[in-house]
Parts: structure tokens; sequence; C-alpha cells
């Protein structure tokens, strides 16, 4: 999953597509607007909750993308939870170190909402470095979603954390959430340590 051939003097700039460009920006209303009689894109409107009474546009939270949670999850143990929903927990979790015990299957998945508006070509993204040197990097596209109540959760592909003594040891994610307009709807950094039990021991 890893992928080093970055090209952008951004490590974290989203890949373009040669020759896309992203539709031109409209509002919810003037979305629920278009074309009405035309059946697949009312379909495509009511996918994107477009139009639907259980859409939410809080007055005191300007965001349109409400990241939730990341969270690690590992057969047959309790999933590493960490919070993202408000920026002090944001962070919180930039001082938050994740033990991920040496050779063990993991899968990283992320929670959020949208709301006020809708975000087209939502994407994930992550660089992870060890003592200032990048050793993989992932970029995941969640999609495009109106403005919704609904909480989603998108999991990635399962990954194996590396073992051996060279590596163990601590490092460092910086990850990112944007859309196809390259707005960034947030921007953290984290850790984890890869050691020989889940306790974080070395020895």
């Amino acid at each position: 999953m890893a992928d080093n051939a970055v090209t952008s003097t951004d490590e974290l700039a989203p890949t373009q597509t040669a020759g896309y460009k992203a539709p031109a920006k409209k509002t919810v209303e003037e979305l629920a607007q278009l074309d009405q009689e035309d059946e697949s894109l009312r379909k495509w409107k009511e996918s994107l909750g477009i139009g639907a009474s259980k859409a939410v546009n809080p007055s005191d939270d300007p965001r349109k993308v409400v990241v939730l949670a990341l969270a690690m999850e590992v057969k047959d143990r309790d999933d590493v939870v960490l919070d993202l929903s408000t920026a002090d927990n944001v962070e919180a979790v930039r001082k938050t170190v994740v033990s991920i015990k040496e050779g063990t299957e993991y899968r990283l998945k992320i929670r959020f909402r949208i709301q006020h508006d809708v975000v087209s070509g939502l994407k994930y993204l992550h660089v992870v470095k060890r003592k200032g040197i990048r050793v993989d990097r992932v970029e995941e596209m969640l999609g495009s979603y109106g403005p919704n109540a609904e909480i989603y959760e998108k999991k990635f592909h399962a990954e194996e954390a590396p073992s051996g003594m060279l590596a163990r040891g601590l490092y460092e994610v910086r990850s990112k959430f944007v859309d196809d307009d390259n707005q960034v709807h947030l921007e953290w950094d984290w850790s984890f340590k890869i050691s020989k039990d889940w306790k974080g021991g070395d020895e």
C-alpha cells in the first residue's frame, strides 16, 4: 500500500489525474433544483443526501467535514481510538503514542460526518516517517457526500506492522483530509511505536 513515488514537494499533496478538472462548485440548494425530472440525477442526489430532512447545518460549527475519530482495528482486541472531534482532542492526539505489537495485522478506519454543504472527492492521506525519513505514504479516496446526520466509517486496507529489532521504535505520522477543491478539512500529527509486545516493551 506504500507509495514512495511522490513527485510533489508537498508529501501530502493528493494525486492529480491528468486532464481532470473538479466540477464547478454548487450549493446544496442549487443541486436540489438541477434537472428534477432526470431519474439518474435524482438518485445521485439522493445518494448524497441532498434534499433529505436529516441534513445538519449547526450554526455554531462551520466545519463541512467533521472528523470524529481515527481507529486501529486488530482481530480479537478492542479498537484503539483517537478522538479527533474537537481542536482540544486533536492536540491531545498529537501527544499520544499508539503501541503496536510487531508483526501484527491491523486496519485503520476513519469516522466522519458531513454538514452544511456537499463535499466532492474527499480523500484521506498520511505520511509516515522514522527519524525524519519517509517510510510510507497512504492515499485513500473516500468519495463525495452531502450534508447528513449519518456518521460514515471507512475502513482501509489491512497492513502488517514490521518486525525485528531494526523495525522497532517510534514512527511519526501526519494525516490530512482534503477534497477535490483542495480544501483541507483537517490536518493533524500522531505517532505510533512498534514494540515486541502490546505493552510497548522492546526487551
